[in-house]
This record gives structure tokens, C-alpha cells and sequence, in this order.
């Protein structure tokens, strides 16, 4: 596993621009934090964790720039993408650092470690669940592009694989920017894990069929029941899973997992630009006269899944708010 989303060396944040695979491997390199927060916005770089540590990085490139306090650097980035938990608390992570008179590149570094040592910590915990599941069904990506490395429902796909597992998987190709087809299979094609890409409306015709054994995917905010927030289109794969009694997983860093929010009706849901729907590749493919919508994500209510994968273990829905109360207090 050698991707990273991006980096931070000479000054500068680093970012694999996402927009441009699988075609081109271009990588941008910011000096301003408004230049992160816009790379936020345009999805430059996304998925849950990654935003959170880029968020992290851009409170670094303000400190550098000294004209910013660490109340205006935190709105500017906080104001790009509502629904990820983690945009937040990477955020955070950095400010309390450089009001406490902390070095924020240190903090940037620290919570950078975390992420990835936690990543790491879901693919080890998840991929025993996994052992039997000959075929996997993801949606979106919740690789390593989305979370620094490794990733979180594709962390437990690599672990598998590397301790000996035999597994195939189904890739949602996610509309309205393929994120599915064009990250997730770009992911697994450089491993050589085996995946074939299918639309989206055919997912619940191969569980019906028997051809997918587990569901796994990420999430961008997790409330304190179990209800979740993940990419359009995760809520119905969780619905049909359960129909044809298929296990439905949710893996996350602690960073995602908002205890504060009660439930999923509390979670603020993204709504992107008409255009990503109208449109592929810049090319119209709906009538000049039509408009769309395009919430960015879905809430899937707690009793569909059967259990999120965290750095600690797995936890059953019904569990998850006393973790989260132990969390807290220590």
C-alpha cells in the first residue's frame, strides 16, 4: 500500500489532486490557507479523514502566513464541506495547539500520525470479519486517497489480503463523480486486488443473486445512536443488504464519530452544485432546460448496520453510545 493523499514538506501542503484520476496523477502544492479551504470546496482533496488532516495543514499554512489569528483560519477552512465530523476536529486539533502557544506544525503532525495509526488499527480489527466474505461490496471511496493512507473500509480489504484472504470487490462506481469508479478501482487496480466497477443501480441485483457476501464503507459523521452520514446512495445498499441478510459494515476513525450529535436528524447533509448531475466530464448529458438535485450524502439509520469497525474493535450499534461516553470522559 503506497498511495498518500498528501503530505506536508518544505512549507507547503501537498495534495494529489483527485479530480484528475485516473487519468493523471497531478499533485498541487498550497502555501495559503484559502487555497486549502478552496481545494476543500472543489474536492481537490475529500473523504472524511483526509479533509480533516488537509483542514489540519491549511491552520499550519496561516500560522505561516501571520496574518490570520487562529479564530479567522479556523472559519475560513470550517466553512467548506458541513457534513464530515473530522473537518472539525483536524481543525481543532490545530488551534488549541497554537492558543496554547504550541507549534501547529507539530500538532498538523501529531494528528496526521493518529489518523493513519488509527486507519492502520481498522484494517487489522476489521479484516477477521472479512475472512469469509469472498465478495466485497464498497461504495464511494474510502481508501487511502480519502484518509491520508490505508483508508478505513478498504483498510480492512488490504489487511485481508495481506494475511493470505481470497477476496473480490464489487465497486459502486458513485455517481455524480465516480468516486467508486474512478479512485476506489484506481486504488485496487495498483494492488492488483481483483474488483470490477458496476453502477450503482445494479448493486442490489448481485445481493439478490448471491454474489456479495459483505457491504463495507465509510463514513463522513457518525451520531452518538449509530446513525450515520456516508456518500448518496449508501442508504439504499444498506436497506437491501439487510433484506437479503447480508452484514453491513461501517469502519471510522474516532475523529468521525460525533458523540454530540444525538442522531442522524442532527447531521447537516451537503447539497453540491445542479451541474455534477447534469453533467459528465464537462459534457451535458440533460437537457439544457432541466435542473437537479445533489445532496452530497445520506443518513442510514443505526438498526441497518451491523456493526462499525473503530481502532478499538468492533462495536454493535446498540453499544456505541457507552463507548463514546467512556471515550469522553477519559
Amino acid at each position: 500500500m503506497r498511495v498518500r493523499a498528501l503530505w506536508f514538506r518544505d512549507g507547503k501542503l501537498h495534495l494529489i489532486d483527485q479530480r484528475e484520476l485516473p487519468d493523471r496523477t497531478v499533485v498541487r502544492s498550497l502555501t495559503h490557507v484559502r487555497e486549502v479551504a478552496d481545494a476543500i470546496r472543489t474536492m481537490v482533496v475529500r473523504g472524511a479523514p483526509a479533509i480533516g488532516v488537509a483542514g489540519a495543514y491549511g491552520m499550519v499554512l496561516a500560522h505561516q502566513e501571520r496574518s490570520y489569528t487562529p479564530d479567522r483560519a479556523a472559519k475560513i477552512l470550517r466553512e467548506t464541506r458541513p457534513t464530515a465530523h473530522d473537518l472539525a476536529v483536524g481543525i481543532e486539533a490545530v488551534h488549541s495547539a497554537w492558543v496554547a502557544g504550541e507549534e501547529p506544525l507539530v500538532a498538523a503532525d501529531r494528528y496526521r500520525a493518529e489518523i493513519v495509526g488509527e486507519c492502520h488499527q481498522i484494517g487489522v480489527v476489521g479484516a477477521p470479519l472479512l475472512a469469509k466474505a469472498h465478495q466485497v461490496l464498497t461504495h464511494c471511496n474510502a481508501g487511502a486517497l480519502a484518509t491520508v493512507e490505508w483508508g478505513t473500509a478498504l483498510a480492512p480489504i488490504r489487511v485481508a489480503r495481506q494475511l493470505g484472504a481470497d477476496l473480490f470487490v464489487w465497486v459502486d462506481e458513485t455517481r455524480p463523480l465516480l468516486q467508486g469508479a474512478r479512485l476506489t478501482a484506481w486504488e485496487l487496480a495498483r494492488e492488483r486486488i481483483p474488483h470490477a466497477v458496476i453502477v450503482d443501480n445494479a448493486a442490489g441485483a448481485f445481493m439478490r443473486s448471491g454474489d456479495v457476501d459483505a457491504v463495507i464503507v465509510g463514513a463522513d459523521r457518525i451520531a452518538r445512536n449509530g446513525d450515520f452520514a456516508n456518500k448518496i446512495g449508501t442508504y439504499e445498499k444498506a436497506v437491501v443488504a439487510r433484506e437479503n441478510g447480508i452484514p453491513f459494515y461501517v469502519a471510522a476513525p474516532w475523529s468521525t464519530f460525533d458523540a454530540r450529535r444525538a442522531n442522524g436528524t442532527a447531521i447537516p447533509v451537503e447539497e453540491r452544485a445542479e451541474e455534477e448531475v447534469l453533467a459528465v466530464a464537462d459534457r451535458r448529458i440533460a437537457p439544457s432546460k432541466s435542473h437537479a438535485r445533489n445532496p452530497a450524502f445520506d443518513v442510514t439509520p443505526a438498526r441497518y448496520v451491523t456493526a462499525f469497525v473503530t481502532p478499538l474493535g468492533v462495536v454493535a450499534p446498540r453499544g456505541l453510545a457507552s463507548v463514546l461516553a467512556r471515550r469522553t470522559a477519559a
